[in-house]
């Protein structure tokens, strides 16, 4: 990769400090970065000046889609990846992928950009798998596989983003949420929008009543106390972090209920490394 990349084992030494964590936010007017302890919202920020699509974390980084290029951060830094206007961005086994309008998907390496296929409008990328307008698709060395579903919003896939970690894979689909077992199983019905898992089993997912948790094996009411629509969740080792379409950055903890702070931007993804 490039000369910037930090080695698999340095992102997780780094994704496991104690003490505060910072999260960030795709809002319209750039990346910004919040400071959190527990369930506590410190001070924000706008980090980086662009128009961000989308945004997606791995320990150690972040990659952010927006509306000119590719953005990897890294050690506080923004780098650019040359990949040209993106609408999508995910990690594949700890490295970045990203999708653009044309339906268009690529993986980098150490040797730049590696096109793996195309979708009909590619709407996020996590892992092993793509959603897309024409349904899930399966990524591998060999491309991409159509693996069912239509009208696909988004996936969850931590195996795949970390590249050897558990976790059941996840789709957000327009007739609802799915789980990948012997193939796809219904978990939620009605129109689902964001789906985000960790490999130890926590979940949120945003479905036509609002954000919901799976505790214990079901998928139960997990409202934030604003009456607003969630269009992003993260989680890390410590929280469940979410933000709002109008800018609202939220965060709990399992001992806590969530706490809120008003960012003043509206907001399109959030992500944590």
């Amino acid at each position: 990769m490039a000369d910037f990349d930090l080695s698999i084992d340095e992102k997780r030494v780094y994704a496991d400090k104690s003490g505060k964590q910072t999260v960030y936010v795709a809002a319209e007017m750039g990346v910004v970065s919040v400071d959190v302890s527990d369930d506590l919202v410190g001070g924000f920020r706008i980090d980086h000046r662009c128009t961000p699509r989308d945004i997606a974390g791995s320990p150690g980084e972040v990659a952010v889609a927006t509306d000119e290029d590719v953005l990897l951060v890294q050690n506080e830094a923004y780098h650019e990846l040359d990949f040209g206007p993106a609408t999508a961005v995910g990690f594949h086994r700890n490295r970045v992928v990203a999708g653009d309008e044309s339906g268009r998907i690529a993986r980098f390496d150490e040797d730049g950009w590696e096109e793996v296929g195309t979708v009909e409008e590619v709407r996020a990328l996590d892992g092993n798998l793509v959603a897309a307008a024409d349904g899930v698709y399966r990524l591998s060395d060999d491309g991409l596989t159509n693996v069912g579903l239509d009208d696909v919003h988004d996936v969850s896939d931590p195996a795949g983003r970390l590249g050897g970690a558990e976790g059941t894979p996840l789709a957000a689909a327009e007739s609802g949420l799915y789980a990948l077992g012997n193939g796809w199983m219904d978990a939620l019905d009605g129109n689902t929008s964001v789906v985000e898992s960790m490999p130890d089993g926590r979940a949120h997912a945003v479905g036509p009543d609002g954000l919901v948790s799976l505790e214990d094996g079901e998928w139960v009411a997990d409202p934030i106390p604003m009456d607003e629509t969630v269009v992003g969740v993260a989680h890390d080792a410590r929280a469940a972090y979410a933000v709002t379409d109008a800018g609202t950055f939220c965060v709990r903890t399992t001992e806590s209920d969530w706490r809120t702070q008003v960012l003043g931007l509206d907001a399109v993804g959030v992500a944590v490394r």
